[in-house]
């Protein structure tokens, strides 16, 4: 009876262990995979129809949630855009082109990264594809699409032609899973 005893208490306090190293470990995950913006995020992908994992994911591997980065090709604020992309995005939705300094605002940056996001995805109508035009080009994306070698079906890529975009690719997926596993985003 007593070797029973000892076995179920040594049973509870594994049990306990565990329950107490998932919490730790859960709260770690958010920590390094936080809901940073949520009010922006989350009005802007319920405006453009957007996952905000993948939103979110796109803000944790462009600039790590840092409103004020600037990346060495000149791309700013949280989703990294450039002032050419920015002029552009401004251009396709009717407004007028305000300053680069808007960038760092985390409210347009946001805002302009998912505008830049929507573009994409009623171009190319698929994740990879969509993340390989922001992170290559949108202009170099359809020449990849064009090249058989590249794609077999001109609408979906099935070779990234350049590494640091296909691991850019890959990075923003993983990213992604990690983001609806922690949070449950669907």
């Amino acid at each position: 009876m007593k070797k029973l005893f000892k076995f179920i208490v040594w049973v509870l306090v594994i049990a306990l262990l565990i329950v107490g190293v998932n919490k730790a470990y859960s709260k770690i995950e958010r920590q390094i995979y936080p809901l940073g913006y949520y009010q922006c995020v989350d009005k802007y992908c319920g405006e453009y129809d957007l996952d905000l994992s993948l939103v979110y994911a796109i803000i944790k591997c462009e600039s790590g949630f840092d409103k004020d980065a600037v990346s060495s090709i000149g791309a700013k604020g949280l989703m990294q855009l450039t002032d050419e992309t920015f002029e552009w995005v401004c251009s396709k939705y009717n407004e007028p082109y305000n300053s680069p300094s808007y960038l760092f605002d985390e409210v347009h940056n946001i805002q302009a990264g998912c505008r830049l996001l929507r573009l994409l995805y009623d171009d190319f109508d698929d994740t990879k594809t969509v993340l390989c035009a922001y992170h290559a080009g949108r202009n170099i994306t359809y020449k990849w699409l064009e090249n058989k070698e590249y794609s077999s079906d001109g609408k979906t890529l099935d070779k990234i032609p350049y590494a640091d975009t296909e691991s850019y690719v890959k990075k923003v997926l993983k990213t992604v899973e990690k983001y609806q596993k922690i949070y449950n985003i669907q």
